[in-house]
């Protein structure tokens, strides 16, 4: 079985100051780890935000080191400062706007501010690129709520077939004829 590569990626304006305790990032990987039974591992890095820098994560990731999906906390709010959404656009063939709506729907079930959030998703090459929000809460409630379409939007990109826990998440696949 092929062990997928997925990269986990903190955008923080903190990341450069030194000391700095990703707990946005730490729990994506402790989703993804809930979730998925097939064999992964992880391409993980901290990074400030700036956009030259997220989009030469993102393509990196993407081209050389063969991340069937990315996933990207945080820079995803109004502040100037945020523009995490801008570089995934830029550095995608084809956007994928319905996670970023799915995403904000959910949200809104939590806190009105949601509809600051400008979360979004899109392709690059053979690589799924997701925008989460920065908190840990938010982060898990949006991936249960987007990740029952990743392992198929996968399998259609001829990417690696990635098996979940059917008692934590439930993937959807159409049934083959």
């Amino acid at each position: 079985m092929t062990t997928a590569k997925i990269g986990i990626v903190t955008v923080s304006d903190r990341a450069s100051a030194g000391v700095y305790e990703d707990i946005s990032g730490q729990a994506i990987i402790e989703t993804l780890n809930d979730y998925l039974t097939s064999p992964w591992e992880p391409v993980y890095e901290v990074i400030p935000d700036e956009r030259d820098v997220i989009e030469a994560t993102l393509i990196r990731m993407a081209d050389e080191e063969e991340c069937c999906l990315i996933v990207t906390t945080g820079g995803t709010g109004p502040a100037k400062r945020d523009v995490t959404p801008e570089a995934t656009e830029a550095v995608c063939d084809r956007m994928m706007p319905g996670f970023g709506e799915l995403m904000r729907a959910e949200s809104l079930k939590f806190v009105p501010t949601a509809i600051l959030s400008r979360q979004t998703a899109g392709l690059r090459d053979d690589t799924l690129i997701v925008n989460l929000p920065g908190k840990p809460k938010s982060i898990r409630e949006c991936l249960d709520a987007v990740f029952p379409a990743i392992p198929y939007c996968i399998d259609l990109m001829e990417g690696p077939y990635l098996e979940n826990n059917e008692s934590v998440i439930h993937v959807f696949r159409p049934k083959q004829k």
